[in-house]
């Protein structure tokens, strides 16, 4: 399988250093906004082909799929544009920026039989899929999830400390991770709140964030975002359940008092991403949905919607 990487930045090497593990899989063409960039990429993983636009790896006759990196902005305009030209397409976190353009990849999805999948690594990290497992065995009920997601991002920085070309949001990228793993664990979404911060002079956005939901199933979920955190860095997840408490950090797992869990076996991997790289790889050669595709995380994005709408009519009132 030959795979064309748009978007050859921090997290596009994520994926690529993944997709090396895969058997069969070739990386075709890296593509990034800077050719010198891309060419410099594609030679350390041994793609064939660079350039600066996505059309060009779509016109490649030998490309098979896409993994789109690039800014939030352009994930849906260009998921359907992979699809357009028969290509699979698995597009990073968050599907889109809008409620509108989430159904309309899916729509497309629909229309083209092709694998669309969607980048939320949470459902692959073996220390979630530990809990997930024995949610799926009847061992273990959520019951609430209190969850922190912190950086220090105050200007437009990817995780090398590069200058991004576009700006990063809590509400429709990183809030999206665990607004969809909860529904995963625990039920649909039938309830939702948020509340944001003062919004950065320069960067437009809320610096800091308090979301509410709660699951068809009656489980709660608390989960708290910042980008004003000054450390330690990243996402923390506390599951509290009916028959135990854990505390996932990644690829990490301990109980409520902390004794680290063993999850040997649970995955052939540790790494979320290659986790993810492989399920796209395997869904499109067994012709069957993946687990993270594009109507799966769809009411994801409902939520987010909704919350959305609820920020505007805030902001409308002060």
């Amino acid at each position: 399988m030959r795979i064309a990487l748009v978007g050859a930045g921090a997290f596009g090497e994520k994926h690529l250093d993944g997709l090396k593990n895969i058997d069969g899989v070739e990386i075709a063409s890296v593509i990034s906004r800077s050719a010198e960039q891309a060419a410099e990429v594609a030679a350390k993983y041994g793609a064939p082909h660079s350039g600066t636009d996505l059309v060009e790896a779509l016109a490649l006759p030998d490309v098979d799929a896409v993994i789109l990196c690039t800014p939030t902005q352009v994930h849906a305009e260009q998921a359907i544009a992979c699809m357009n030209a028969g290509k699979h397409v698995q597009v990073e976190i968050p599907l889109s920026d809008s409620w509108a353009d989430a159904e309309a990849v899916v729509a497309k999805a629909n229309e083209t039989g092709l694998v669309c999948m969607v980048g939320h690594t949470r459902r692959f990290n073996p220390s979630h899929q530990y809990v997930h497992n024995r949610i799926v065995a009847g061992e273990f009920a959520v019951q609430q999830m209190d969850v922190q997601t912190y950086f220090f991002r105050r200007k437009n920085m990817n995780a090398k400390g590069q200058p991004r070309s576009w700006t990063d949001h809590l509400l429709w990228h990183h809030a999206a991770h665990t607004i969809d793993l909860f529904a995963y664990q625990s039920g649909r979404i039938v309830a939702a709140n948020v509340m944001q911060g003062p919004k950065h002079p320069e960067l437009g956005i809320a610096m800091d964030m308090s979301i509410q939901l709660k699951a068809e199933t009656g489980a709660i979920c608390t989960l708290s975002l910042s980008f004003n955190n000054n450390g330690p860095l990243g996402t923390f997840f506390r599951y509290i359940g009916d028959s135990d408490t854990y505390i996932a950090r990644y690829n990490d797992l301990v109980n409520g008092k902390e004794e680290p869990i063993d999850l040997t076996g649970i995955t052939v991997s540790t790494n979320g991403i290659e986790l993810q790289d492989r399920e796209f790889v395997a869904a499109i050669r067994e012709g069957r949905e993946p687990n993270s595709s594009v109507r799966d995380v769809l009411d994801c994005y409902r939520v987010i919607g909704e919350l959305a709408a609820s920020l505007e009519a805030q902001d409308g009132w002060s």
